[in-house]
């Protein structure tokens, strides 16, 4: 699998590209600024992008918007961001054109090489990797306001954070320690509260919850 990475700290950027090797990534690019990026993802054609999302030369977003229009020309381009710190406004982007193949997580998930090595896999298959706070703030900010996320249960809520991380209900058993036939129920109650159209598409009721958790801020 191909990657181009883009992060502009030497010793991060050298330990990504360590670490992805190590699990068999083939490194296309390792490039520290917004036009090596640019440059990168038109020429290479990458199978996926791992993206800081501030570079030079703004140091702003310029990683991020570097990765959408990518994604722009080329449609479904699998893109996982990395942040400092929780910015809604960069999964809102990243989730806007619903397509799928994108993730979002804080940079201190990467020293947990197994939980980022499994979203950037996730993230090239097509699938969501969104980082928990983000999941956990979006959750908190409309919990007790009025709207249906209020009627869920406490249950409900666990599972629909997990569900919104992109995260399959086999996983979502697992990690509950419960049957997956008591998740599929779960997942049927919540779907139900929040008016939203049942799915077997794991990456389409990831982005359906996340678009609804995410409506009218």
């Amino acid at each position: 699998m191909r990657v181009v990475l883009a992060e502009d700290l030497f010793l991060l950027r050298d330990g990504l590209v360590r670490l992805l090797q190590a699990h068999d990534f083939e490194i296309a690019a390792a490039v520290e600024s917004g036009p090596e990026l640019a440059a990168a993802l038109a020429e290479l054609e990458p199978d996926v992008a791992v993206v800081d999302v501030r570079l030079p030369p703004t140091h702003t977003d310029e990683g991020l918007q570097c990765a959408l229009d990518a994604r722009r020309k080329r449609p479904g381009l699998p893109v996982l961001v990395l942040s400092q710190h929780v910015e809604q406004l960069y999964a809102r982007e990243l989730l806007a054109d619903g397509s799928g193949g994108v993730g979002y997580l804080l940079k201190d998930r990467v020293f947990d090489a197994e939980q980022f090595v499994d979203a950037v896999r996730r993230v090239a298959a097509g699938g969501t990797a969104m980082d928990p706070q983000v999941i956990q703030q979006l959750l908190a900010r409309q919990a007790g306001d009025g709207r249906p996320l209020a009627r869920l249960t406490p249950r409900e809520r666990e599972v629909l954070e997990l569900m919104a991380q992109g995260r399959t209900n086999a996983a979502i058993a697992g990690r509950l320690v419960v049957t997956e036939r008591a998740i599929a129920k779960h997942t049927a109650n919540i779907f139900a509260k929040l008016g939203l159209e049942v799915s077997d598409d794991d990456n389409r009721r990831v982005l359906a919850v996340l678009a609804y958790l995410d409506h009218g801020r």
